[in-house]
């Protein structure tokens, strides 16, 4: 809560008001001094260089000075105090009767200004609000010191509520994470042909989707669809899930319902949306020849177009009953010659950015259990994720 300024208090200080005067003749100096030290604490000085030496000791609150004096003039003493002492107000005393005087001194930062001879009331009134103006001053100025303060304090308070929130949201999404692998893990129990396949793809799709600059929240997303990606088969029966023979007609038409079957288990599910989309569109090929609706080109989301890349680099590069694993120059020529019709030319171009060991590395530390990363921030153990590929925010791991 701000503090109102008091403003009972602006008068109640002008009863201890220190007033610095300074003129070069004595007879003024005594004239002053006598008529302001009744209420104020009063000085005097003679020349503007004794002044400043006054004001290095110690704080005023008014200057009353003459401008016509031996050395530095009252001017060039209003220039001196209005850089080192911003809350003392500066009121000038000249014998001279020149408008254009007055208009200098103000501009210089002169409060007022008093003509020789001078009539005593006038003086009392100039000075009276001239300590006004001041106290005004130095309270407004208290009150955006306290109001900076409290922005900071505000800030500070912000700043901890939010590493606390990231912390919170970090070990949510690990969470999270956790719970999806571990379904991912169980759907790859009943084919142990396609172990580690989740894991692998979710890697690539996370290089292509750096690679192609997406946002933290849409590389989340990848992640997570390539991590689910074929939980439709669920649905399907170990029968034909299983069988090591082609499939018939009949059969590749259940397996196929694999992916309406995943969008359905997913839909609903407010944190997995961008991952449902994944997941309904990761047959669709980039000419339209894919399944289950047709869908061409742009029509796909990219992290399905991201996706279809990642899959089928994995399939090349993994053994099979019937083959063994290719190289990933293999994949990167697959790629090239279905690029148009199978794949987005844009993410073809993405992977051939990428150097063939970085490839490589990645597919290592994806299926070595040695090759998790340890967060240093919170010395938990990572998978290569969306955490550790991304720089995310919630644990700012370096990139690979």
């Amino acid at each position: 809560m701000t503090r109102p300024i008091d403003h009972s208090q602006i008068y109640k200080s002008n009863y201890a008001a220190r007033i610095l005067i300074i003129d070069d003749e004595p007879n003024v100096l005594s004239v002053l001094y006598s008529l302001l030290s009744e209420q104020y604490q009063c000085k005097t000085a003679t020349n503007a260089l004794e002044a400043l030496e006054y004001l290095r000791q110690e704080k005023y609150d008014l200057v009353l000075s003459d401008i016509m004096m031996p050395g530095m003039s009252g001017l060039e003493l209003l220039e001196e105090i209005s850089r080192s002492s911003k809350d003392t107000v500066v009121v000038l005393i000249s014998g001279n009767l020149n408008i254009q005087s007055a208009i200098q001194a103000m501009r210089r930062g002169a409060f007022d200004y008093i003509t020789k001879p001078f009539n005593l009331s006038e003086v009392e009134t100039a000075v009276e609000r001239a300590l006004r103006h001041q106290t005004l001053l130095k309270s407004n100025r208290q009150y955006e010191q306290h109001l900076e303060e409290l922005v900071s304090l505000r800030t500070h308070e912000l700043n901890v509520a939010n590493v606390n929130l990231n912390s919170t949201l970090e070990k949510l999404y690990i969470n999270y994470r956790a719970t999806m692998r571990a379904l991912a893990a169980a759907l790859e129990a009943r084919d142990v042909e396609t172990k580690g396949h989740s894991e692998r793809v979710v890697a690539y799709c996370l290089r292509l989707g750096k690679e192609m600059s997406l946002g933290n929240s849409h590389l989340i997303s990848l992640e997570h669809g390539a991590l689910l990606h074929d939980i439709g088969k669920i649905g399907v029966p170990d029968a034909i899930l299983l069988k090591r023979g082609t499939l018939t007609e009949e059969e590749w038409t259940y397996m196929r319902r694999h992916v309406d079957y995943g969008a359905q288990i997913l839909r609903g599910i407010d944190f997995l949306k961008g991952a449902t989309e994944i997941v309904a569109q990761h047959h669709e090929r980039y000419d339209g020849s894919g399944y289950p609706n047709r869908m061409e080109g742009d029509q796909i989301c990219l992290g399905a177009r991201i996706f279809a890349v990642a899959d089928a680099v994995d399939a090349i590069t993994s053994n099979r009953p019937y083959r063994a694993g290719r190289p990933f120059e293999a994949a990167a020529e697959e790629l090239l010659k279905c690029s148009g019709t199978h794949f987005d030319p844009d993410v073809v171009r993405a992977f051939n950015t990428v150097p063939l060991d970085a490839w490589r590395e990645i597919r290592q530390m994806a299926i070595e259990p040695g090759a998790e990363r340890v967060n240093p921030a919170t010395g938990r153990k990572v998978r290569y994720s969306a955490l550790s590929i991304a720089g995310d925010h919630l644990t700012k791991e370096s990139n690979l």
